[in-house]
């Protein structure tokens, strides 16, 4: 089964870590994908631009609309995800605990819907 793991993380707080720390968070989530990659879990992942980047789109009475920013303010920001395959959600979890940010931020993890 395949599951999204979503990385949420404070921006404001992620901003205040020192370049000698970001530097080993970046190595961490390099081994860390490597892993699941070597371990076959792996099927897509990425980080995502800042908040302060995105627009938010809705459609109203056919008119489209647009907002810079995310679509709500929260302490923490979406800010990266991997789509991964696991046998079930206890292994989902597992992989998921291993993500570095999940010791600063939160990790949603979401099974995937799938449409015949």
């Amino acid at each position: 089964m395949q599951y999204l793991l979503m990385i949420y993380q404070s921006e404001a707080e992620a901003g205040k870590i020192d370049a000698a720390t970001s530097q080993k968070i970046i190595e961490e989530y390099g081994a860390f994908t490597q892993s699941i990659i070597q371990s076959g879990n792996f099927k897509a992942g990425d980080a995502l631009q800042p908040t302060s980047t995105a627009t938010t789109v809705r459609v109203r009475d056919g008119k489209t609309l647009t907002t810079d920013g995310p679509f709500a303010e929260t302490l923490e920001q979406f800010g990266g995800y991997y789509l991964i395959e696991a046998k079930d959600l206890d292994a989902a979890l597992a992989i998921a605990a291993r993500i570095p940010d999940a010791r600063y931020g939160s990790i949603e993890v979401r099974p995937i819907m799938v449409f015949d």
